[in-house]
């Protein structure tokens, strides 16, 4: 199993926060920041393999995680189209590394041990969804039917749940997700989310929800966000 990490966003709504590194090397609590904390609970988990995509502060992200000394094998993709791409095609980019069962998560990710922990265990492909928290106006629903999720998307509202980007995805699930992800990319569709190759696949890609309810799986998108789940952190002594 590898954990896919995606990084080659610009992190523009972090304001002044980003203009030196990219948003996933943010500091959440003293001496952690989003990526060490993922690479460290990843590692915890008994998770050596990553493939990580990058886009600008390339070598700085690099040289960052290479200097936590965690003994694990991270092979980085670049997306030399960063700017006028989105993560479709990132994943696109690493899709040689990818032949596994994947972790999914975006680089802006903060959640508990015992988040991914659940994750892990689950023999379904999974993604975390939350029954307890109110649907986003503008970040990930998931749209579930049957005990399956049917889409992923913003802009769902109906028979959807609050959606956030960590999956556990089985081999044969993630072959039926990337090749049309490649067929996306390969068709000059790379500025949507990877989620809209899933919809179109859904059928044949069996992805379940499963429901962290209030434990702590959060992206940061914003200063606002960052001191959320800082605040969480502090609360909890770290132990979270």
């Amino acid at each position: 199993m590898k954990a896919l990490i995606l990084n080659s966003g610009l992190g523009s709504r972090m304001g002044d926060i980003t203009n030196t590194h990219p948003k996933c090397m943010t500091e959440i609590q003293d001496n952690e920041t989003i990526i060490s904390r993922q690479l460290n609970l990843l590692k915890e988990c008994g998770i050596t393999e990553v493939v990580m995509t990058t886009g600008y502060f390339n070598e700085v992200l690099q040289d960052y995680c290479n200097s936590l000394g965690l003994g694990m094998n991270i092979t980085y993709v670049n997306n030399p189209k960063y700017m006028e791409t989105n993560y479709i095609y990132s994943i696109y980019c690493a899709k040689d590394f990818l032949d596994d069962d994947i972790i999914l998560m975006h680089g802006d990710l903060v959640f508990s041990k015992n988040v991914l922990k659940n994750v892990l265990s689950s023999v379904k492909s999974c993604m975390t969804v939350s029954s307890t928290l109110p649907l986003p106006e503008k970040d990930f629903k998931a749209v579930i039917h049957e005990g399956k999720i049917e889409k992923v998307g913003i802009e769902f509202f109906d028979d959807a749940q609050a959606a956030q980007p960590l999956y556990k995805i089985n081999k044969d699930d993630w072959k039926v997700w990337l090749n049309n992800i490649i067929k996306f990319c390969e068709n000059d569709n790379r500025k949507c989310y990877a989620e809209n190759a899933f919809n179109e696949v859904s059928d044949k890609c069996s992805i379940y929800p499963l429901d962290v309810k209030n434990d702590l799986c959060s992206e940061i998108d914003n200063p606002e966000d960052l001191k959320k789940v800082s605040t969480i952190l502090k609360n909890n002594n770290g132990c979270y």
